[in-house]
């Protein structure tokens, strides 16, 4: 019988050590240990959708993560600290740590299809490789080439399993599979329609273009909650009606 698991796996585009965050991070003094921390806490978050969490109730602590990266706690302390002015994590309301950015890097597909293509790919290692002039396998190995028809075939499928994104918003430039459209609905009730509605209309005025308008989305929304605490150290000398100083 079929196994139709789900696993996560992560996505990096081959400029991610030379940004600015991870250049600045890894100059630092630990800075390598840092950014092994880093990547280990964007694996241990894509089940979660970016969310650093055991499960849906319990979120990890600074302790849990030092044992689960084999890193010291002092050392994790300080890179949580880095990441957050770093813009790397934030944390959420809930007291949750979110690794941001994440849902460009998130890649799912299944053990059965992942058995597949290793078949394919055993298969196709023991073919002489093309000689024509011309052919990629003339410039390149044949081992990249098989890689780049893997990742084809990972974004078809997960496109089959999300479904194809559809258009939102007032303007219908908001485009959500309709996986993001339902935990757009499940994590901000009562606002999601809003948000949508304020991107569609941000993008047709500007003309701005995101890699991830569920992405761009979140971000809003945490914002949004961020600028509703009041700042440290700034008393709040609001009061409720009939109350006064």
């Amino acid at each position: 019988m079929a196994d139709n698991r789900k696993y996560y796996y992560l996505k990096l585009k081959e400029n991610f050590f030379d940004s600015d965050s991870i250049v600045l991070l890894e100059d630092m003094k630990d800075g390598i240990l840092y950014s092994n921390i880093l990547l280990k806490l964007y694996l241990k978050s894509l089940k979660n959708g970016g969310k650093l969490q055991l499960d849906e109730h319990i979120p990890y602590t600074a302790q849990m993560i030092a044992t689960l990266t084999r890193h010291q706690i002092g050392t994790v302390e300080r890179a949580l600290e880095i990441f957050r002015q770093l813009g790397l994590v934030e944390q959420l309301n809930s007291g949750l740590l979110y690794m941001t950015d994440i849902e460009l890097m998130i890649g799912q597909s299944s053990t059965e299809a992942e058995r597949k293509r290793a078949a394919r790919l055993e298969n196709r290692a023991l073919l002489p490789p093309r000689t024509n002039g011309g052919h990629l396998s003339d410039i390149r190995p044949p081992e990249i080439e098989i890689k780049k028809e893997i990742d084809i075939e990972i974004e078809k499928e997960r496109e089959l399993e999300t479904g194809h994104p559809a258009a939102y918003g007032r303007y219908n430039n908001v485009f959500l599979s309709d996986k993001e459209l339902a935990e757009l609905k499940a994590e901000l009730p009562g606002k999601w329609e809003y948000y949508i509605d304020r991107l569609s209309c941000h993008i047709a005025s500007s003309g701005k273009k995101y890699k991830s308008h569920a992405a761009t989305i979140y971000k809003w929304a945490q914002e949004d909650e961020a600028k509703k605490k009041p700042k440290k150290g700034i008393p709040d000398y609001t009061c409720k009606e009939g109350e006064s100083l």
